[in-house]
């Protein structure tokens, strides 16, 4: 059976803004920030506990994946970032240094089923 959010990344954002995933992130200079507070992360500050990834209903080649994160300073939020042809190299590269004890699905909106 398809899900029904499997296709919209802004019904999963939702979905985790509701369970307080609500901070927003860039990333710039090799450095991720939070958007409001302006507090600095490095891969080592970073906890995945979620991933989607979604392929383009019109286009194949437009892909993304929207992670869940969780920061060793305690903040909450997502972050959606193109992969495959669209991919942020330094942004790809800044994430493939995040620790991988530091990447679970803990917080997957599928486990509350």
């Amino acid at each position: 059976m398809e899900n029904q959010f499997d296709k919209h990344e802004i019904n999963y954002i939702k979905l985790y803004q509701a369970k307080g995933f609500t901070a927003n992130f860039y990333f710039e200079d090799d450095k991720f920030i939070n958007s409001d507070t302006k507090t600095e992360y490095q891969p080592a500050d970073l906890f995945i506990v979620a991933e989607h990834r979604y392929e383009g209903m019109s286009n194949p080649e437009d892909l993304s994946i929207l992670y869940i994160i969780k920061t060793s300073k305690g903040d909450k939020g997502t972050l959606l970032m193109g992969y495959g042809p669209s991919a942020d190299l330094e942004l790809a590269e800044f994430f493939n240094k995040i620790p991988k004890s530091n990447i679970s699905n803990e917080e997957n909106i599928h486990n509350d089923k």
